[in-house]
């Protein structure tokens, strides 16, 4: 059991947070490729900030008691639909994030096809893990199909999965793991000829691709400008650069979002109606997002997008300058994925970027490709990009001295015919301790490993059903009092 909470003056108590903090990775500055986006401006960040604060207490559960947050809502879906070619009478919500949004729409298309008793959607194997938990969530089967060679959906396979239970057909502006925009055109356009919904994932790029596409840049069709697609999801919080979490959900026409709304009368209470998976919603993040969108405007997320595409170039021609790394996939917007030769690998890449003060993510193997290394870029990245490719050729150099990391064969093979149903937490304890995710603090508490190469590299060797219990496993043990 940890002690319990401290108690202070407020002085005390925020020094106490900024002690937490310490230990955490950096949110500004733009040296971590991961979880967070920065737009490198000091009074956006400010102005976020203090958005969120004033609106801290407000909820968005009732759009009649604080009329303000409607209003906001309203402006940011304006602002989205004008900015991805949206039709007239197109509407949106603001949810907490791009999970949720993706949560939405395979509820909303499920929910439009009463008639269809076990329902299924299309998914390309680069889909976002969400779509999965959509599945998981809402009992709508995930038809899985592989994608081409250049990681891009193969909207021929994908047609012909859709059949007379498909609701929902999905594709990614971009992809997450490799950076890629899908052809969505061909996918919606096979969703149409079946009518079936289309939805469109850009919540990575649907804030960056259309200022990129102002600035010059080719960019593959994917807005509602193409004809079947029927909904957006884009993240506010990602490259509209607003504070955690705010992301919308946007539908072509009202008709598509209905099926989204919960509304219950069966109880003495108030009547319930939510627009999103919450009740209670913080007008925090929504208050946060809009002071951002209002402050930047088309002009300043011009000039944002312009600058993280810039360091994204720089990095893809700093990247051919080093041996041992290549391109994964030539990146669409903002989202770089990088592999290594047989000198080194990407686990213990990572480790020594994170050493040199920059965090950049693993990515496990998967489906036959190699594990790699990904970057989510920043317009703050810009100002340090050389020192960036400065630390990534120090870090390749360092992890080929090192050498691959080894995982011992007999345990290699030992976690490789394991059955994840089939172990008891006493067995998890055992596997996690081997691994390295499970050692104990000085309080008692579990241990965080320092480096990750070793861990990553065994993980790496389990089947995804492994990865996934093991990962849960080690949750469970670091959320424990």
């Amino acid at each position: 059991m940890t002690d319990p909470l401290p108690s202070g003056t407020a002085s005390a108590v925020l020094a106490r947070l900024r002690e937490l903090q310490a230990g955490d990775l950096p949110v500004l500055g733009g040296r971590t490729l991961a979880y967070v986006y920065d737009s490198g401006l000091a009074e956006v960040d400010r102005v976020g900030r203090e958005a969120v604060a004033a609106y801290a207490g407000s909820n968005g559960l009732d759009p009649t008691a604080f009329p303000s947050l409607l209003r906001m809502e309203n402006d940011l879906v304006g602002f989205a639909t004008r900015l991805l070619d949206a039709p007239e009478g197109a509407v949106g919500t603001v949810t907490s994030g791009g999970t949720e949004s993706v949560l939405l729409a395979v509820q909303g298309a499920r929910d439009s096809r009463p008639d269809v008793a076990r329902p299924t959607m299309v998914i390309p194997s680069t889909a976002h893990a969400a779509f999965h938990k959509a599945a998981h969530y809402f009992g709508v089967e995930a038809r899985v199909v592989p994608v081409g060679p250049d990681f891009r959906a193969d909207p021929e396979a994908m047609a012909a999965a859709i059949d007379d239970t498909t609701v929902l057909v999905a594709a990614s502006a971009p992809s997450y793991a490799h950076g890629v925009v899908d052809p969505v055109a061909e996918v919606a356009a096979a969703a149409a000829a079946r009518g079936v919904r289309c939805h469109v994932d850009a919540c990575i790029g649907g804030w960056v691709l259309p200022y990129a596409a102002r600035l010059g840049r080719t960019v593959p069709a994917w807005t509602f400008a193409v004809p079947g697609v029927t909904s957006v999801s884009v993240d506010l919080h990602k490259y509209a650069y607003a504070p955690k979490g705010a992301s919308l959900l946007l539908h072509r026409t009202p008709a598509l979002r209905r099926p989204q709304f919960f509304a219950s009368a069966a109880w003495p209470g108030y009547t319930m109606l939510n627009p999103t998976m919450q009740s209670t919603r913080s007008g925090g993040p929504l208050a946060g997002a809009w002071a951002v969108v209002t402050t930047l405007g088309d002009e300043g997320y011009e000039r944002l997008t312009a600058d993280v595409l810039a360091a994204v170039d720089r990095i893809v021609a700093g990247v051919a300058d080093h041996p041992g790394l290549h391109l994964v996939a030539e990146p669409d917007s903002t989202l770089v994925a990088l592999g290594t030769d047989a000198s080194c690998d990407p686990f213990t890449v990572c480790d020594e970027m994170a050493a040199r003060g920059w965090y950049v993510q693993p990515q496990m193997s998967f489906a036959g490709a190699p594990a790699t290394i990904h970057l989510s870029v920043s317009a703050a990245t810009l100002a340090g990009v050389e020192d960036l490719l400065v630390a990534l050729r120090d870090s390749v150099a360092a992890a080929v001295a090192a050498g691959p990391v080894r995982v011992d064969p007999g345990v290699a093979a030992y976690v490789e015919a394991l059955d994840p149903a089939g172990l008891d937490e006493a067995d998890f304890d055992g596997l996690l301790a081997a691994s390295g995710l499970a050692g104990q603090g000085a309080d008692g508490t579990v241990a965080l490993p320092e480096r990750m190469a070793e861990v990553n590299a065994l993980l790496d060797l389990a089947s995804p059903a492994m990865r996934e219990a093991l990962l849960v496993a080690f949750l469970d043990r670091l959320a424990r009092p």
